[in-house]
């Protein structure tokens, strides 16, 4: 398939204007969405590529931000705490706590992050980020529902080199990054690259005024190279961040209960009661914060076999949490939660590959041990009463071992199949789980007596995963492909703060079969467009719920498995019309609903004094159906020697309709547009943009709930107002 450039940003790789175009007209992104190097139009796959000169141009120093420029990919901040939720084509899972496996599979130079709040360090010196929808697992060391998001650091270079940025923006905003790179002896290669995030604060307290945003953020990473023998490479990573910053307020988008409030957009307030104060050692004042710290370190070895290749992939990482969220948005001390988690990963992955003239293929064996142990506590004193200060502590243990296989096999130039398989152990174990309130004596278990009894439970499961399909090559600019894949995600518990046992009963792991055709295609040099269709067969996917316990009488809350079904399409197109001039669209839509689904009835249980439920079956997910993205970029000569690249962005998400909680707690849909101009030498030694984010002040929500019953505190996690700043790079 002929390879240029224009392919990589139809798959996603909105084609930045920090690079020079002549000389991103001669070099091509390459994925490694299969495990070797491919053009991004060569992988019958639905993925997406961005450089790292994309990501600084868009703006994206976290992940979460990736939203905004791929097709049917939302990420949402739990109310605005440190633990995302990744969805991709309405595949995702909402949870707050800390100990459930995401959805979506996190790799950080193929280095699985199986704990989702493991992700949010600062997005710096990336070669790429890649995208791919669909389930994964046989070819990754780790199975996925609904997708994974690959980061590949750059890495260290042969010969010297070194570079900056620094970006200043409202607010008083400022993020920098930069790196050295270079040998430092015929067979050894290093790269040392740092970023810092500071400032920032963009909400105030209605109250007091105190200003409440800013970011502190540090982070660093060395990476190795060291060539061990001929055909024998070994890369070693040590990386590490301190993350300091302010947390996200939350904001009122209804009169509280306790009194009409101002609603101005970047307005929140927070407090503590004193039996919290007392029990956290948080003043009852103290806005809320993350006193993060992370680090990790993994080992590659890339070994020639001749005819094959062995990688071997070592890593352990570490996470200590420390962070305080006021889901109330009052100051009395309804809903604040205060999470201390330690968490350490450990991994070790072995993968063989190899090619003949029509046979790709890898094989791998994998093994993880996670070790989380969380401490949280809440404030519910207005809420159930005065002395509700709760605290919930566990430990949880999961072990994982898999292994996988993957083949395709050319039969003809026209026609090539694809077939992959994997299987699945895993044991998780939930211990010492307890639920302490001061207002109910000094200890009471989950059991609701005040025996200090601590409760363990255990999840065992294994499971066979795998994909079969085809791929047909027509022309040398047209690939057309179909396949079915099976995807699963593990079950887990329900760790939050409860009186009763039952709500500690696992929920079975989730299963999804999926169908999906498309094609990728290239007329010339002018038009690429690409595009997929896909139907979900969703079975026991993990919902937040309830049950209703008949020996206590009470309605536990708890997550529990429904069936459901999703379907959609996304198409992509790139059109280059002159050399100066480059648009970009994107589109995609997914739209599902319960299969079955019998859920419990909370209101009416709760009045009739037993079960009730409702049947679900035909009810909307919810998730947004409608994503749309898009650019236009120009540049043009301005003197012999000297360009200048004007860009344009904007992305809209639909509605986000939350059934479960009603109407009242919809997310209106959105759109978000982007502006930068840039100018410097053709040599691309420095670069000077001027730029802008939400430049028509978009006044939008991530999310909405309530955390305090009878709608005395309707919360929602705002969005950032317009933004605007300058951006200088360097480069040697």
């Amino acid at each position: 398939m002929k390879k240029m450039l224009l392919a990589t940003a139809l798959s996603g790789g909105f084609m930045s204007s920090a690079a020079l175009a002549q000389e991103t007209q001669q070099d091509e992104i390459f994925v490694t969405a299969q495990r070797r190097e491919q053009s991004p139009q060569d992988v019958g796959v639905a993925l997406n590529v961005f450089s790292g000169a994309d990501l600084i141009a868009q703006g994206t120093r976290n992940i979460n931000a990736l939203e905004n420029f791929a097709p049917n990919l939302e990420i949402e901040s739990q109310f605005g705490s440190g633990q995302p939720s990744f969805s991709i084509r309405g595949v995702g899972f909402r949870d707050y706590a800390t100990n459930n496996a995401p959805t979506v599979g996190v790799y950080v130079d193929d280095v699985a992050y199986p704990i989702p709040v493991m992700t949010q360090g600062v997005l710096f010196d990336v070669e790429r980020v890649e995208v791919l929808r669909g389930p994964q697992g046989t070819l990754y060391g780790r199975n996925t529902t609904g997708g994974a998001i690959k980061l590949i650091s750059a890495q260290p270079t042969d010969d010297f080199s070194a570079g900056a940025v620094v970006e200043g923006g409202r607010f008083g905003r400022v993020d920098a990054e930069g790196f050295v790179s270079g040998p430092v002896a015929d067979t050894i290669r290093v790269r040392l690259s740092g970023a810092t995030s500071q400032g920032g604060a963009w909400q105030t307290n209605r109250e007091t005024g105190e200003e409440l945003g800013d970011a502190e953020q540090y982070a660093l990473r060395g990476i190795v190279s060291v060539d061990l023998a001929p055909d024998v490479e070994a890369i070693f990573n040590l990386h590490g961040f301190i993350d300091q910053s302010d947390g996200l307020g939350l904001q009122l988008f209804n009169d509280s209960a306790f009194g009409p409030l101002a609603h101005e957009r970047r307005e929140t307030s927070w407090g503590s009661s004193p039996e919290f104060s007392a029990l956290t050692g948080i003043s009852q004042t103290q806005s809320p914060f993350r006193d993060n710290e992370g680090w990790g370190t993994s080992l590659t070895v890339n070994a020639g076999l001749g005819g094959a290749a062995l990688t071997y992939i070592g890593a352990y990482e570490v996470l200590n949490r420390k962070e305080f969220n006021d889901f109330d948005a009052l100051t009395l001390g309804g809903a604040g939660v205060f999470f201390q988690s330690s968490a350490d990963v450990m991994s070790h992955e072995l993968r063989l590959s190899g090619e003949t003239a029509r046979l790709n293929w890898v094989g791998g064996v994998y093994y993880s041990q996670e070790d989380l142990g969380e401490l949280y506590q809440s404030d519910f004193a207005a809420s159930f009463g005065p002395g509700f200060a709760v605290t919930t502590p566990y430990n949880q243990n999961v072990r994982t071992m898999a292994a996988y296989l993957h083949g395709e096999y050319e039969l003809s130039p026209l026609v090539s199949v694809i077939a992959g398989l994997r299987y699945e152990d895993e044991a998780r174990k939930l211990r010492d789980l307890g639920t302490f309130a001061v207002a109910t004596g000094p200890l009471n278990f989950a059991n609701g007596s005040n025996d200090f009894t601590l409760e363990n439970r255990d999840l065992n499961s294994d499971n066979l995963s795998g994909k079969i399909g085809v791929e047909l090559t027509p022309a040398d600019d047209v690939l057309l492909y179909a396949h079915v894949s099976r995807g699963v995600k593990s079950g887990g518990f329900t760790a939050y703060n409860t009186l009763n046992p039952n709500a500690l009963t696992p929920f079975a792991p989730e299963k999804l079969n999926a169908f999906e055709a498309g094609f990728k295609t290239s007329f010339g040099d002018v038009i690429q467009l690409n595009g997929a269709a896909f139907y979900y067969d969703y079975k026991d996917q993990q919902v937040q719920s309830a049950i209703y316990d008949a020996g206590t009488g009470a309605v536990v809350g708890r997550i529990v498995n429904a069936d459901s079904e999703i379907y959609g399409a996304e198409l992509e197109a790139v059109l280059t019309p002159s050399p100066w001039l480059t648009i970009g669209q994107t589109f995609g839509y997914k739209s599902g609903e319960f299969t079955e689904f019998m859920d419990l009835d909370i209101a009416a249980s709760t009045l009739a004094g037993m079960e009730v439920l409702t049947d679900r079956s035909g009810q909307d997910l919810g998730f947004p159906n409608i994503s749309y993205q898009g650019y236009v970029e120009t540049q043009t000569q301005i003197a012999d020697g000297w360009s200048a690249r004007a860009r344009f962005d904007y992305s809209y998400r639909d509605t986000l309709s939350l059934p479960l909680l009603g109407p009242a707690y919809a997310v209106g849909d959105y759109w978000l547009a982007n502006a930068q101009l840039a100018f410097g030498p053709d040599d691309d030694r420095w670069e000077l943009a001027l730029w802008g984010r939400n430049i028509f002040n978009a006044d939008y929500d991530e999310t909405r709930n309530f955390f305090i019953t009878g709608g005395a505190a309707d919360i929602a996690a705002p969005g950032m107002p317009a933004t605007y700043g300058a951006r200088v790079s360097v480069k040697y």
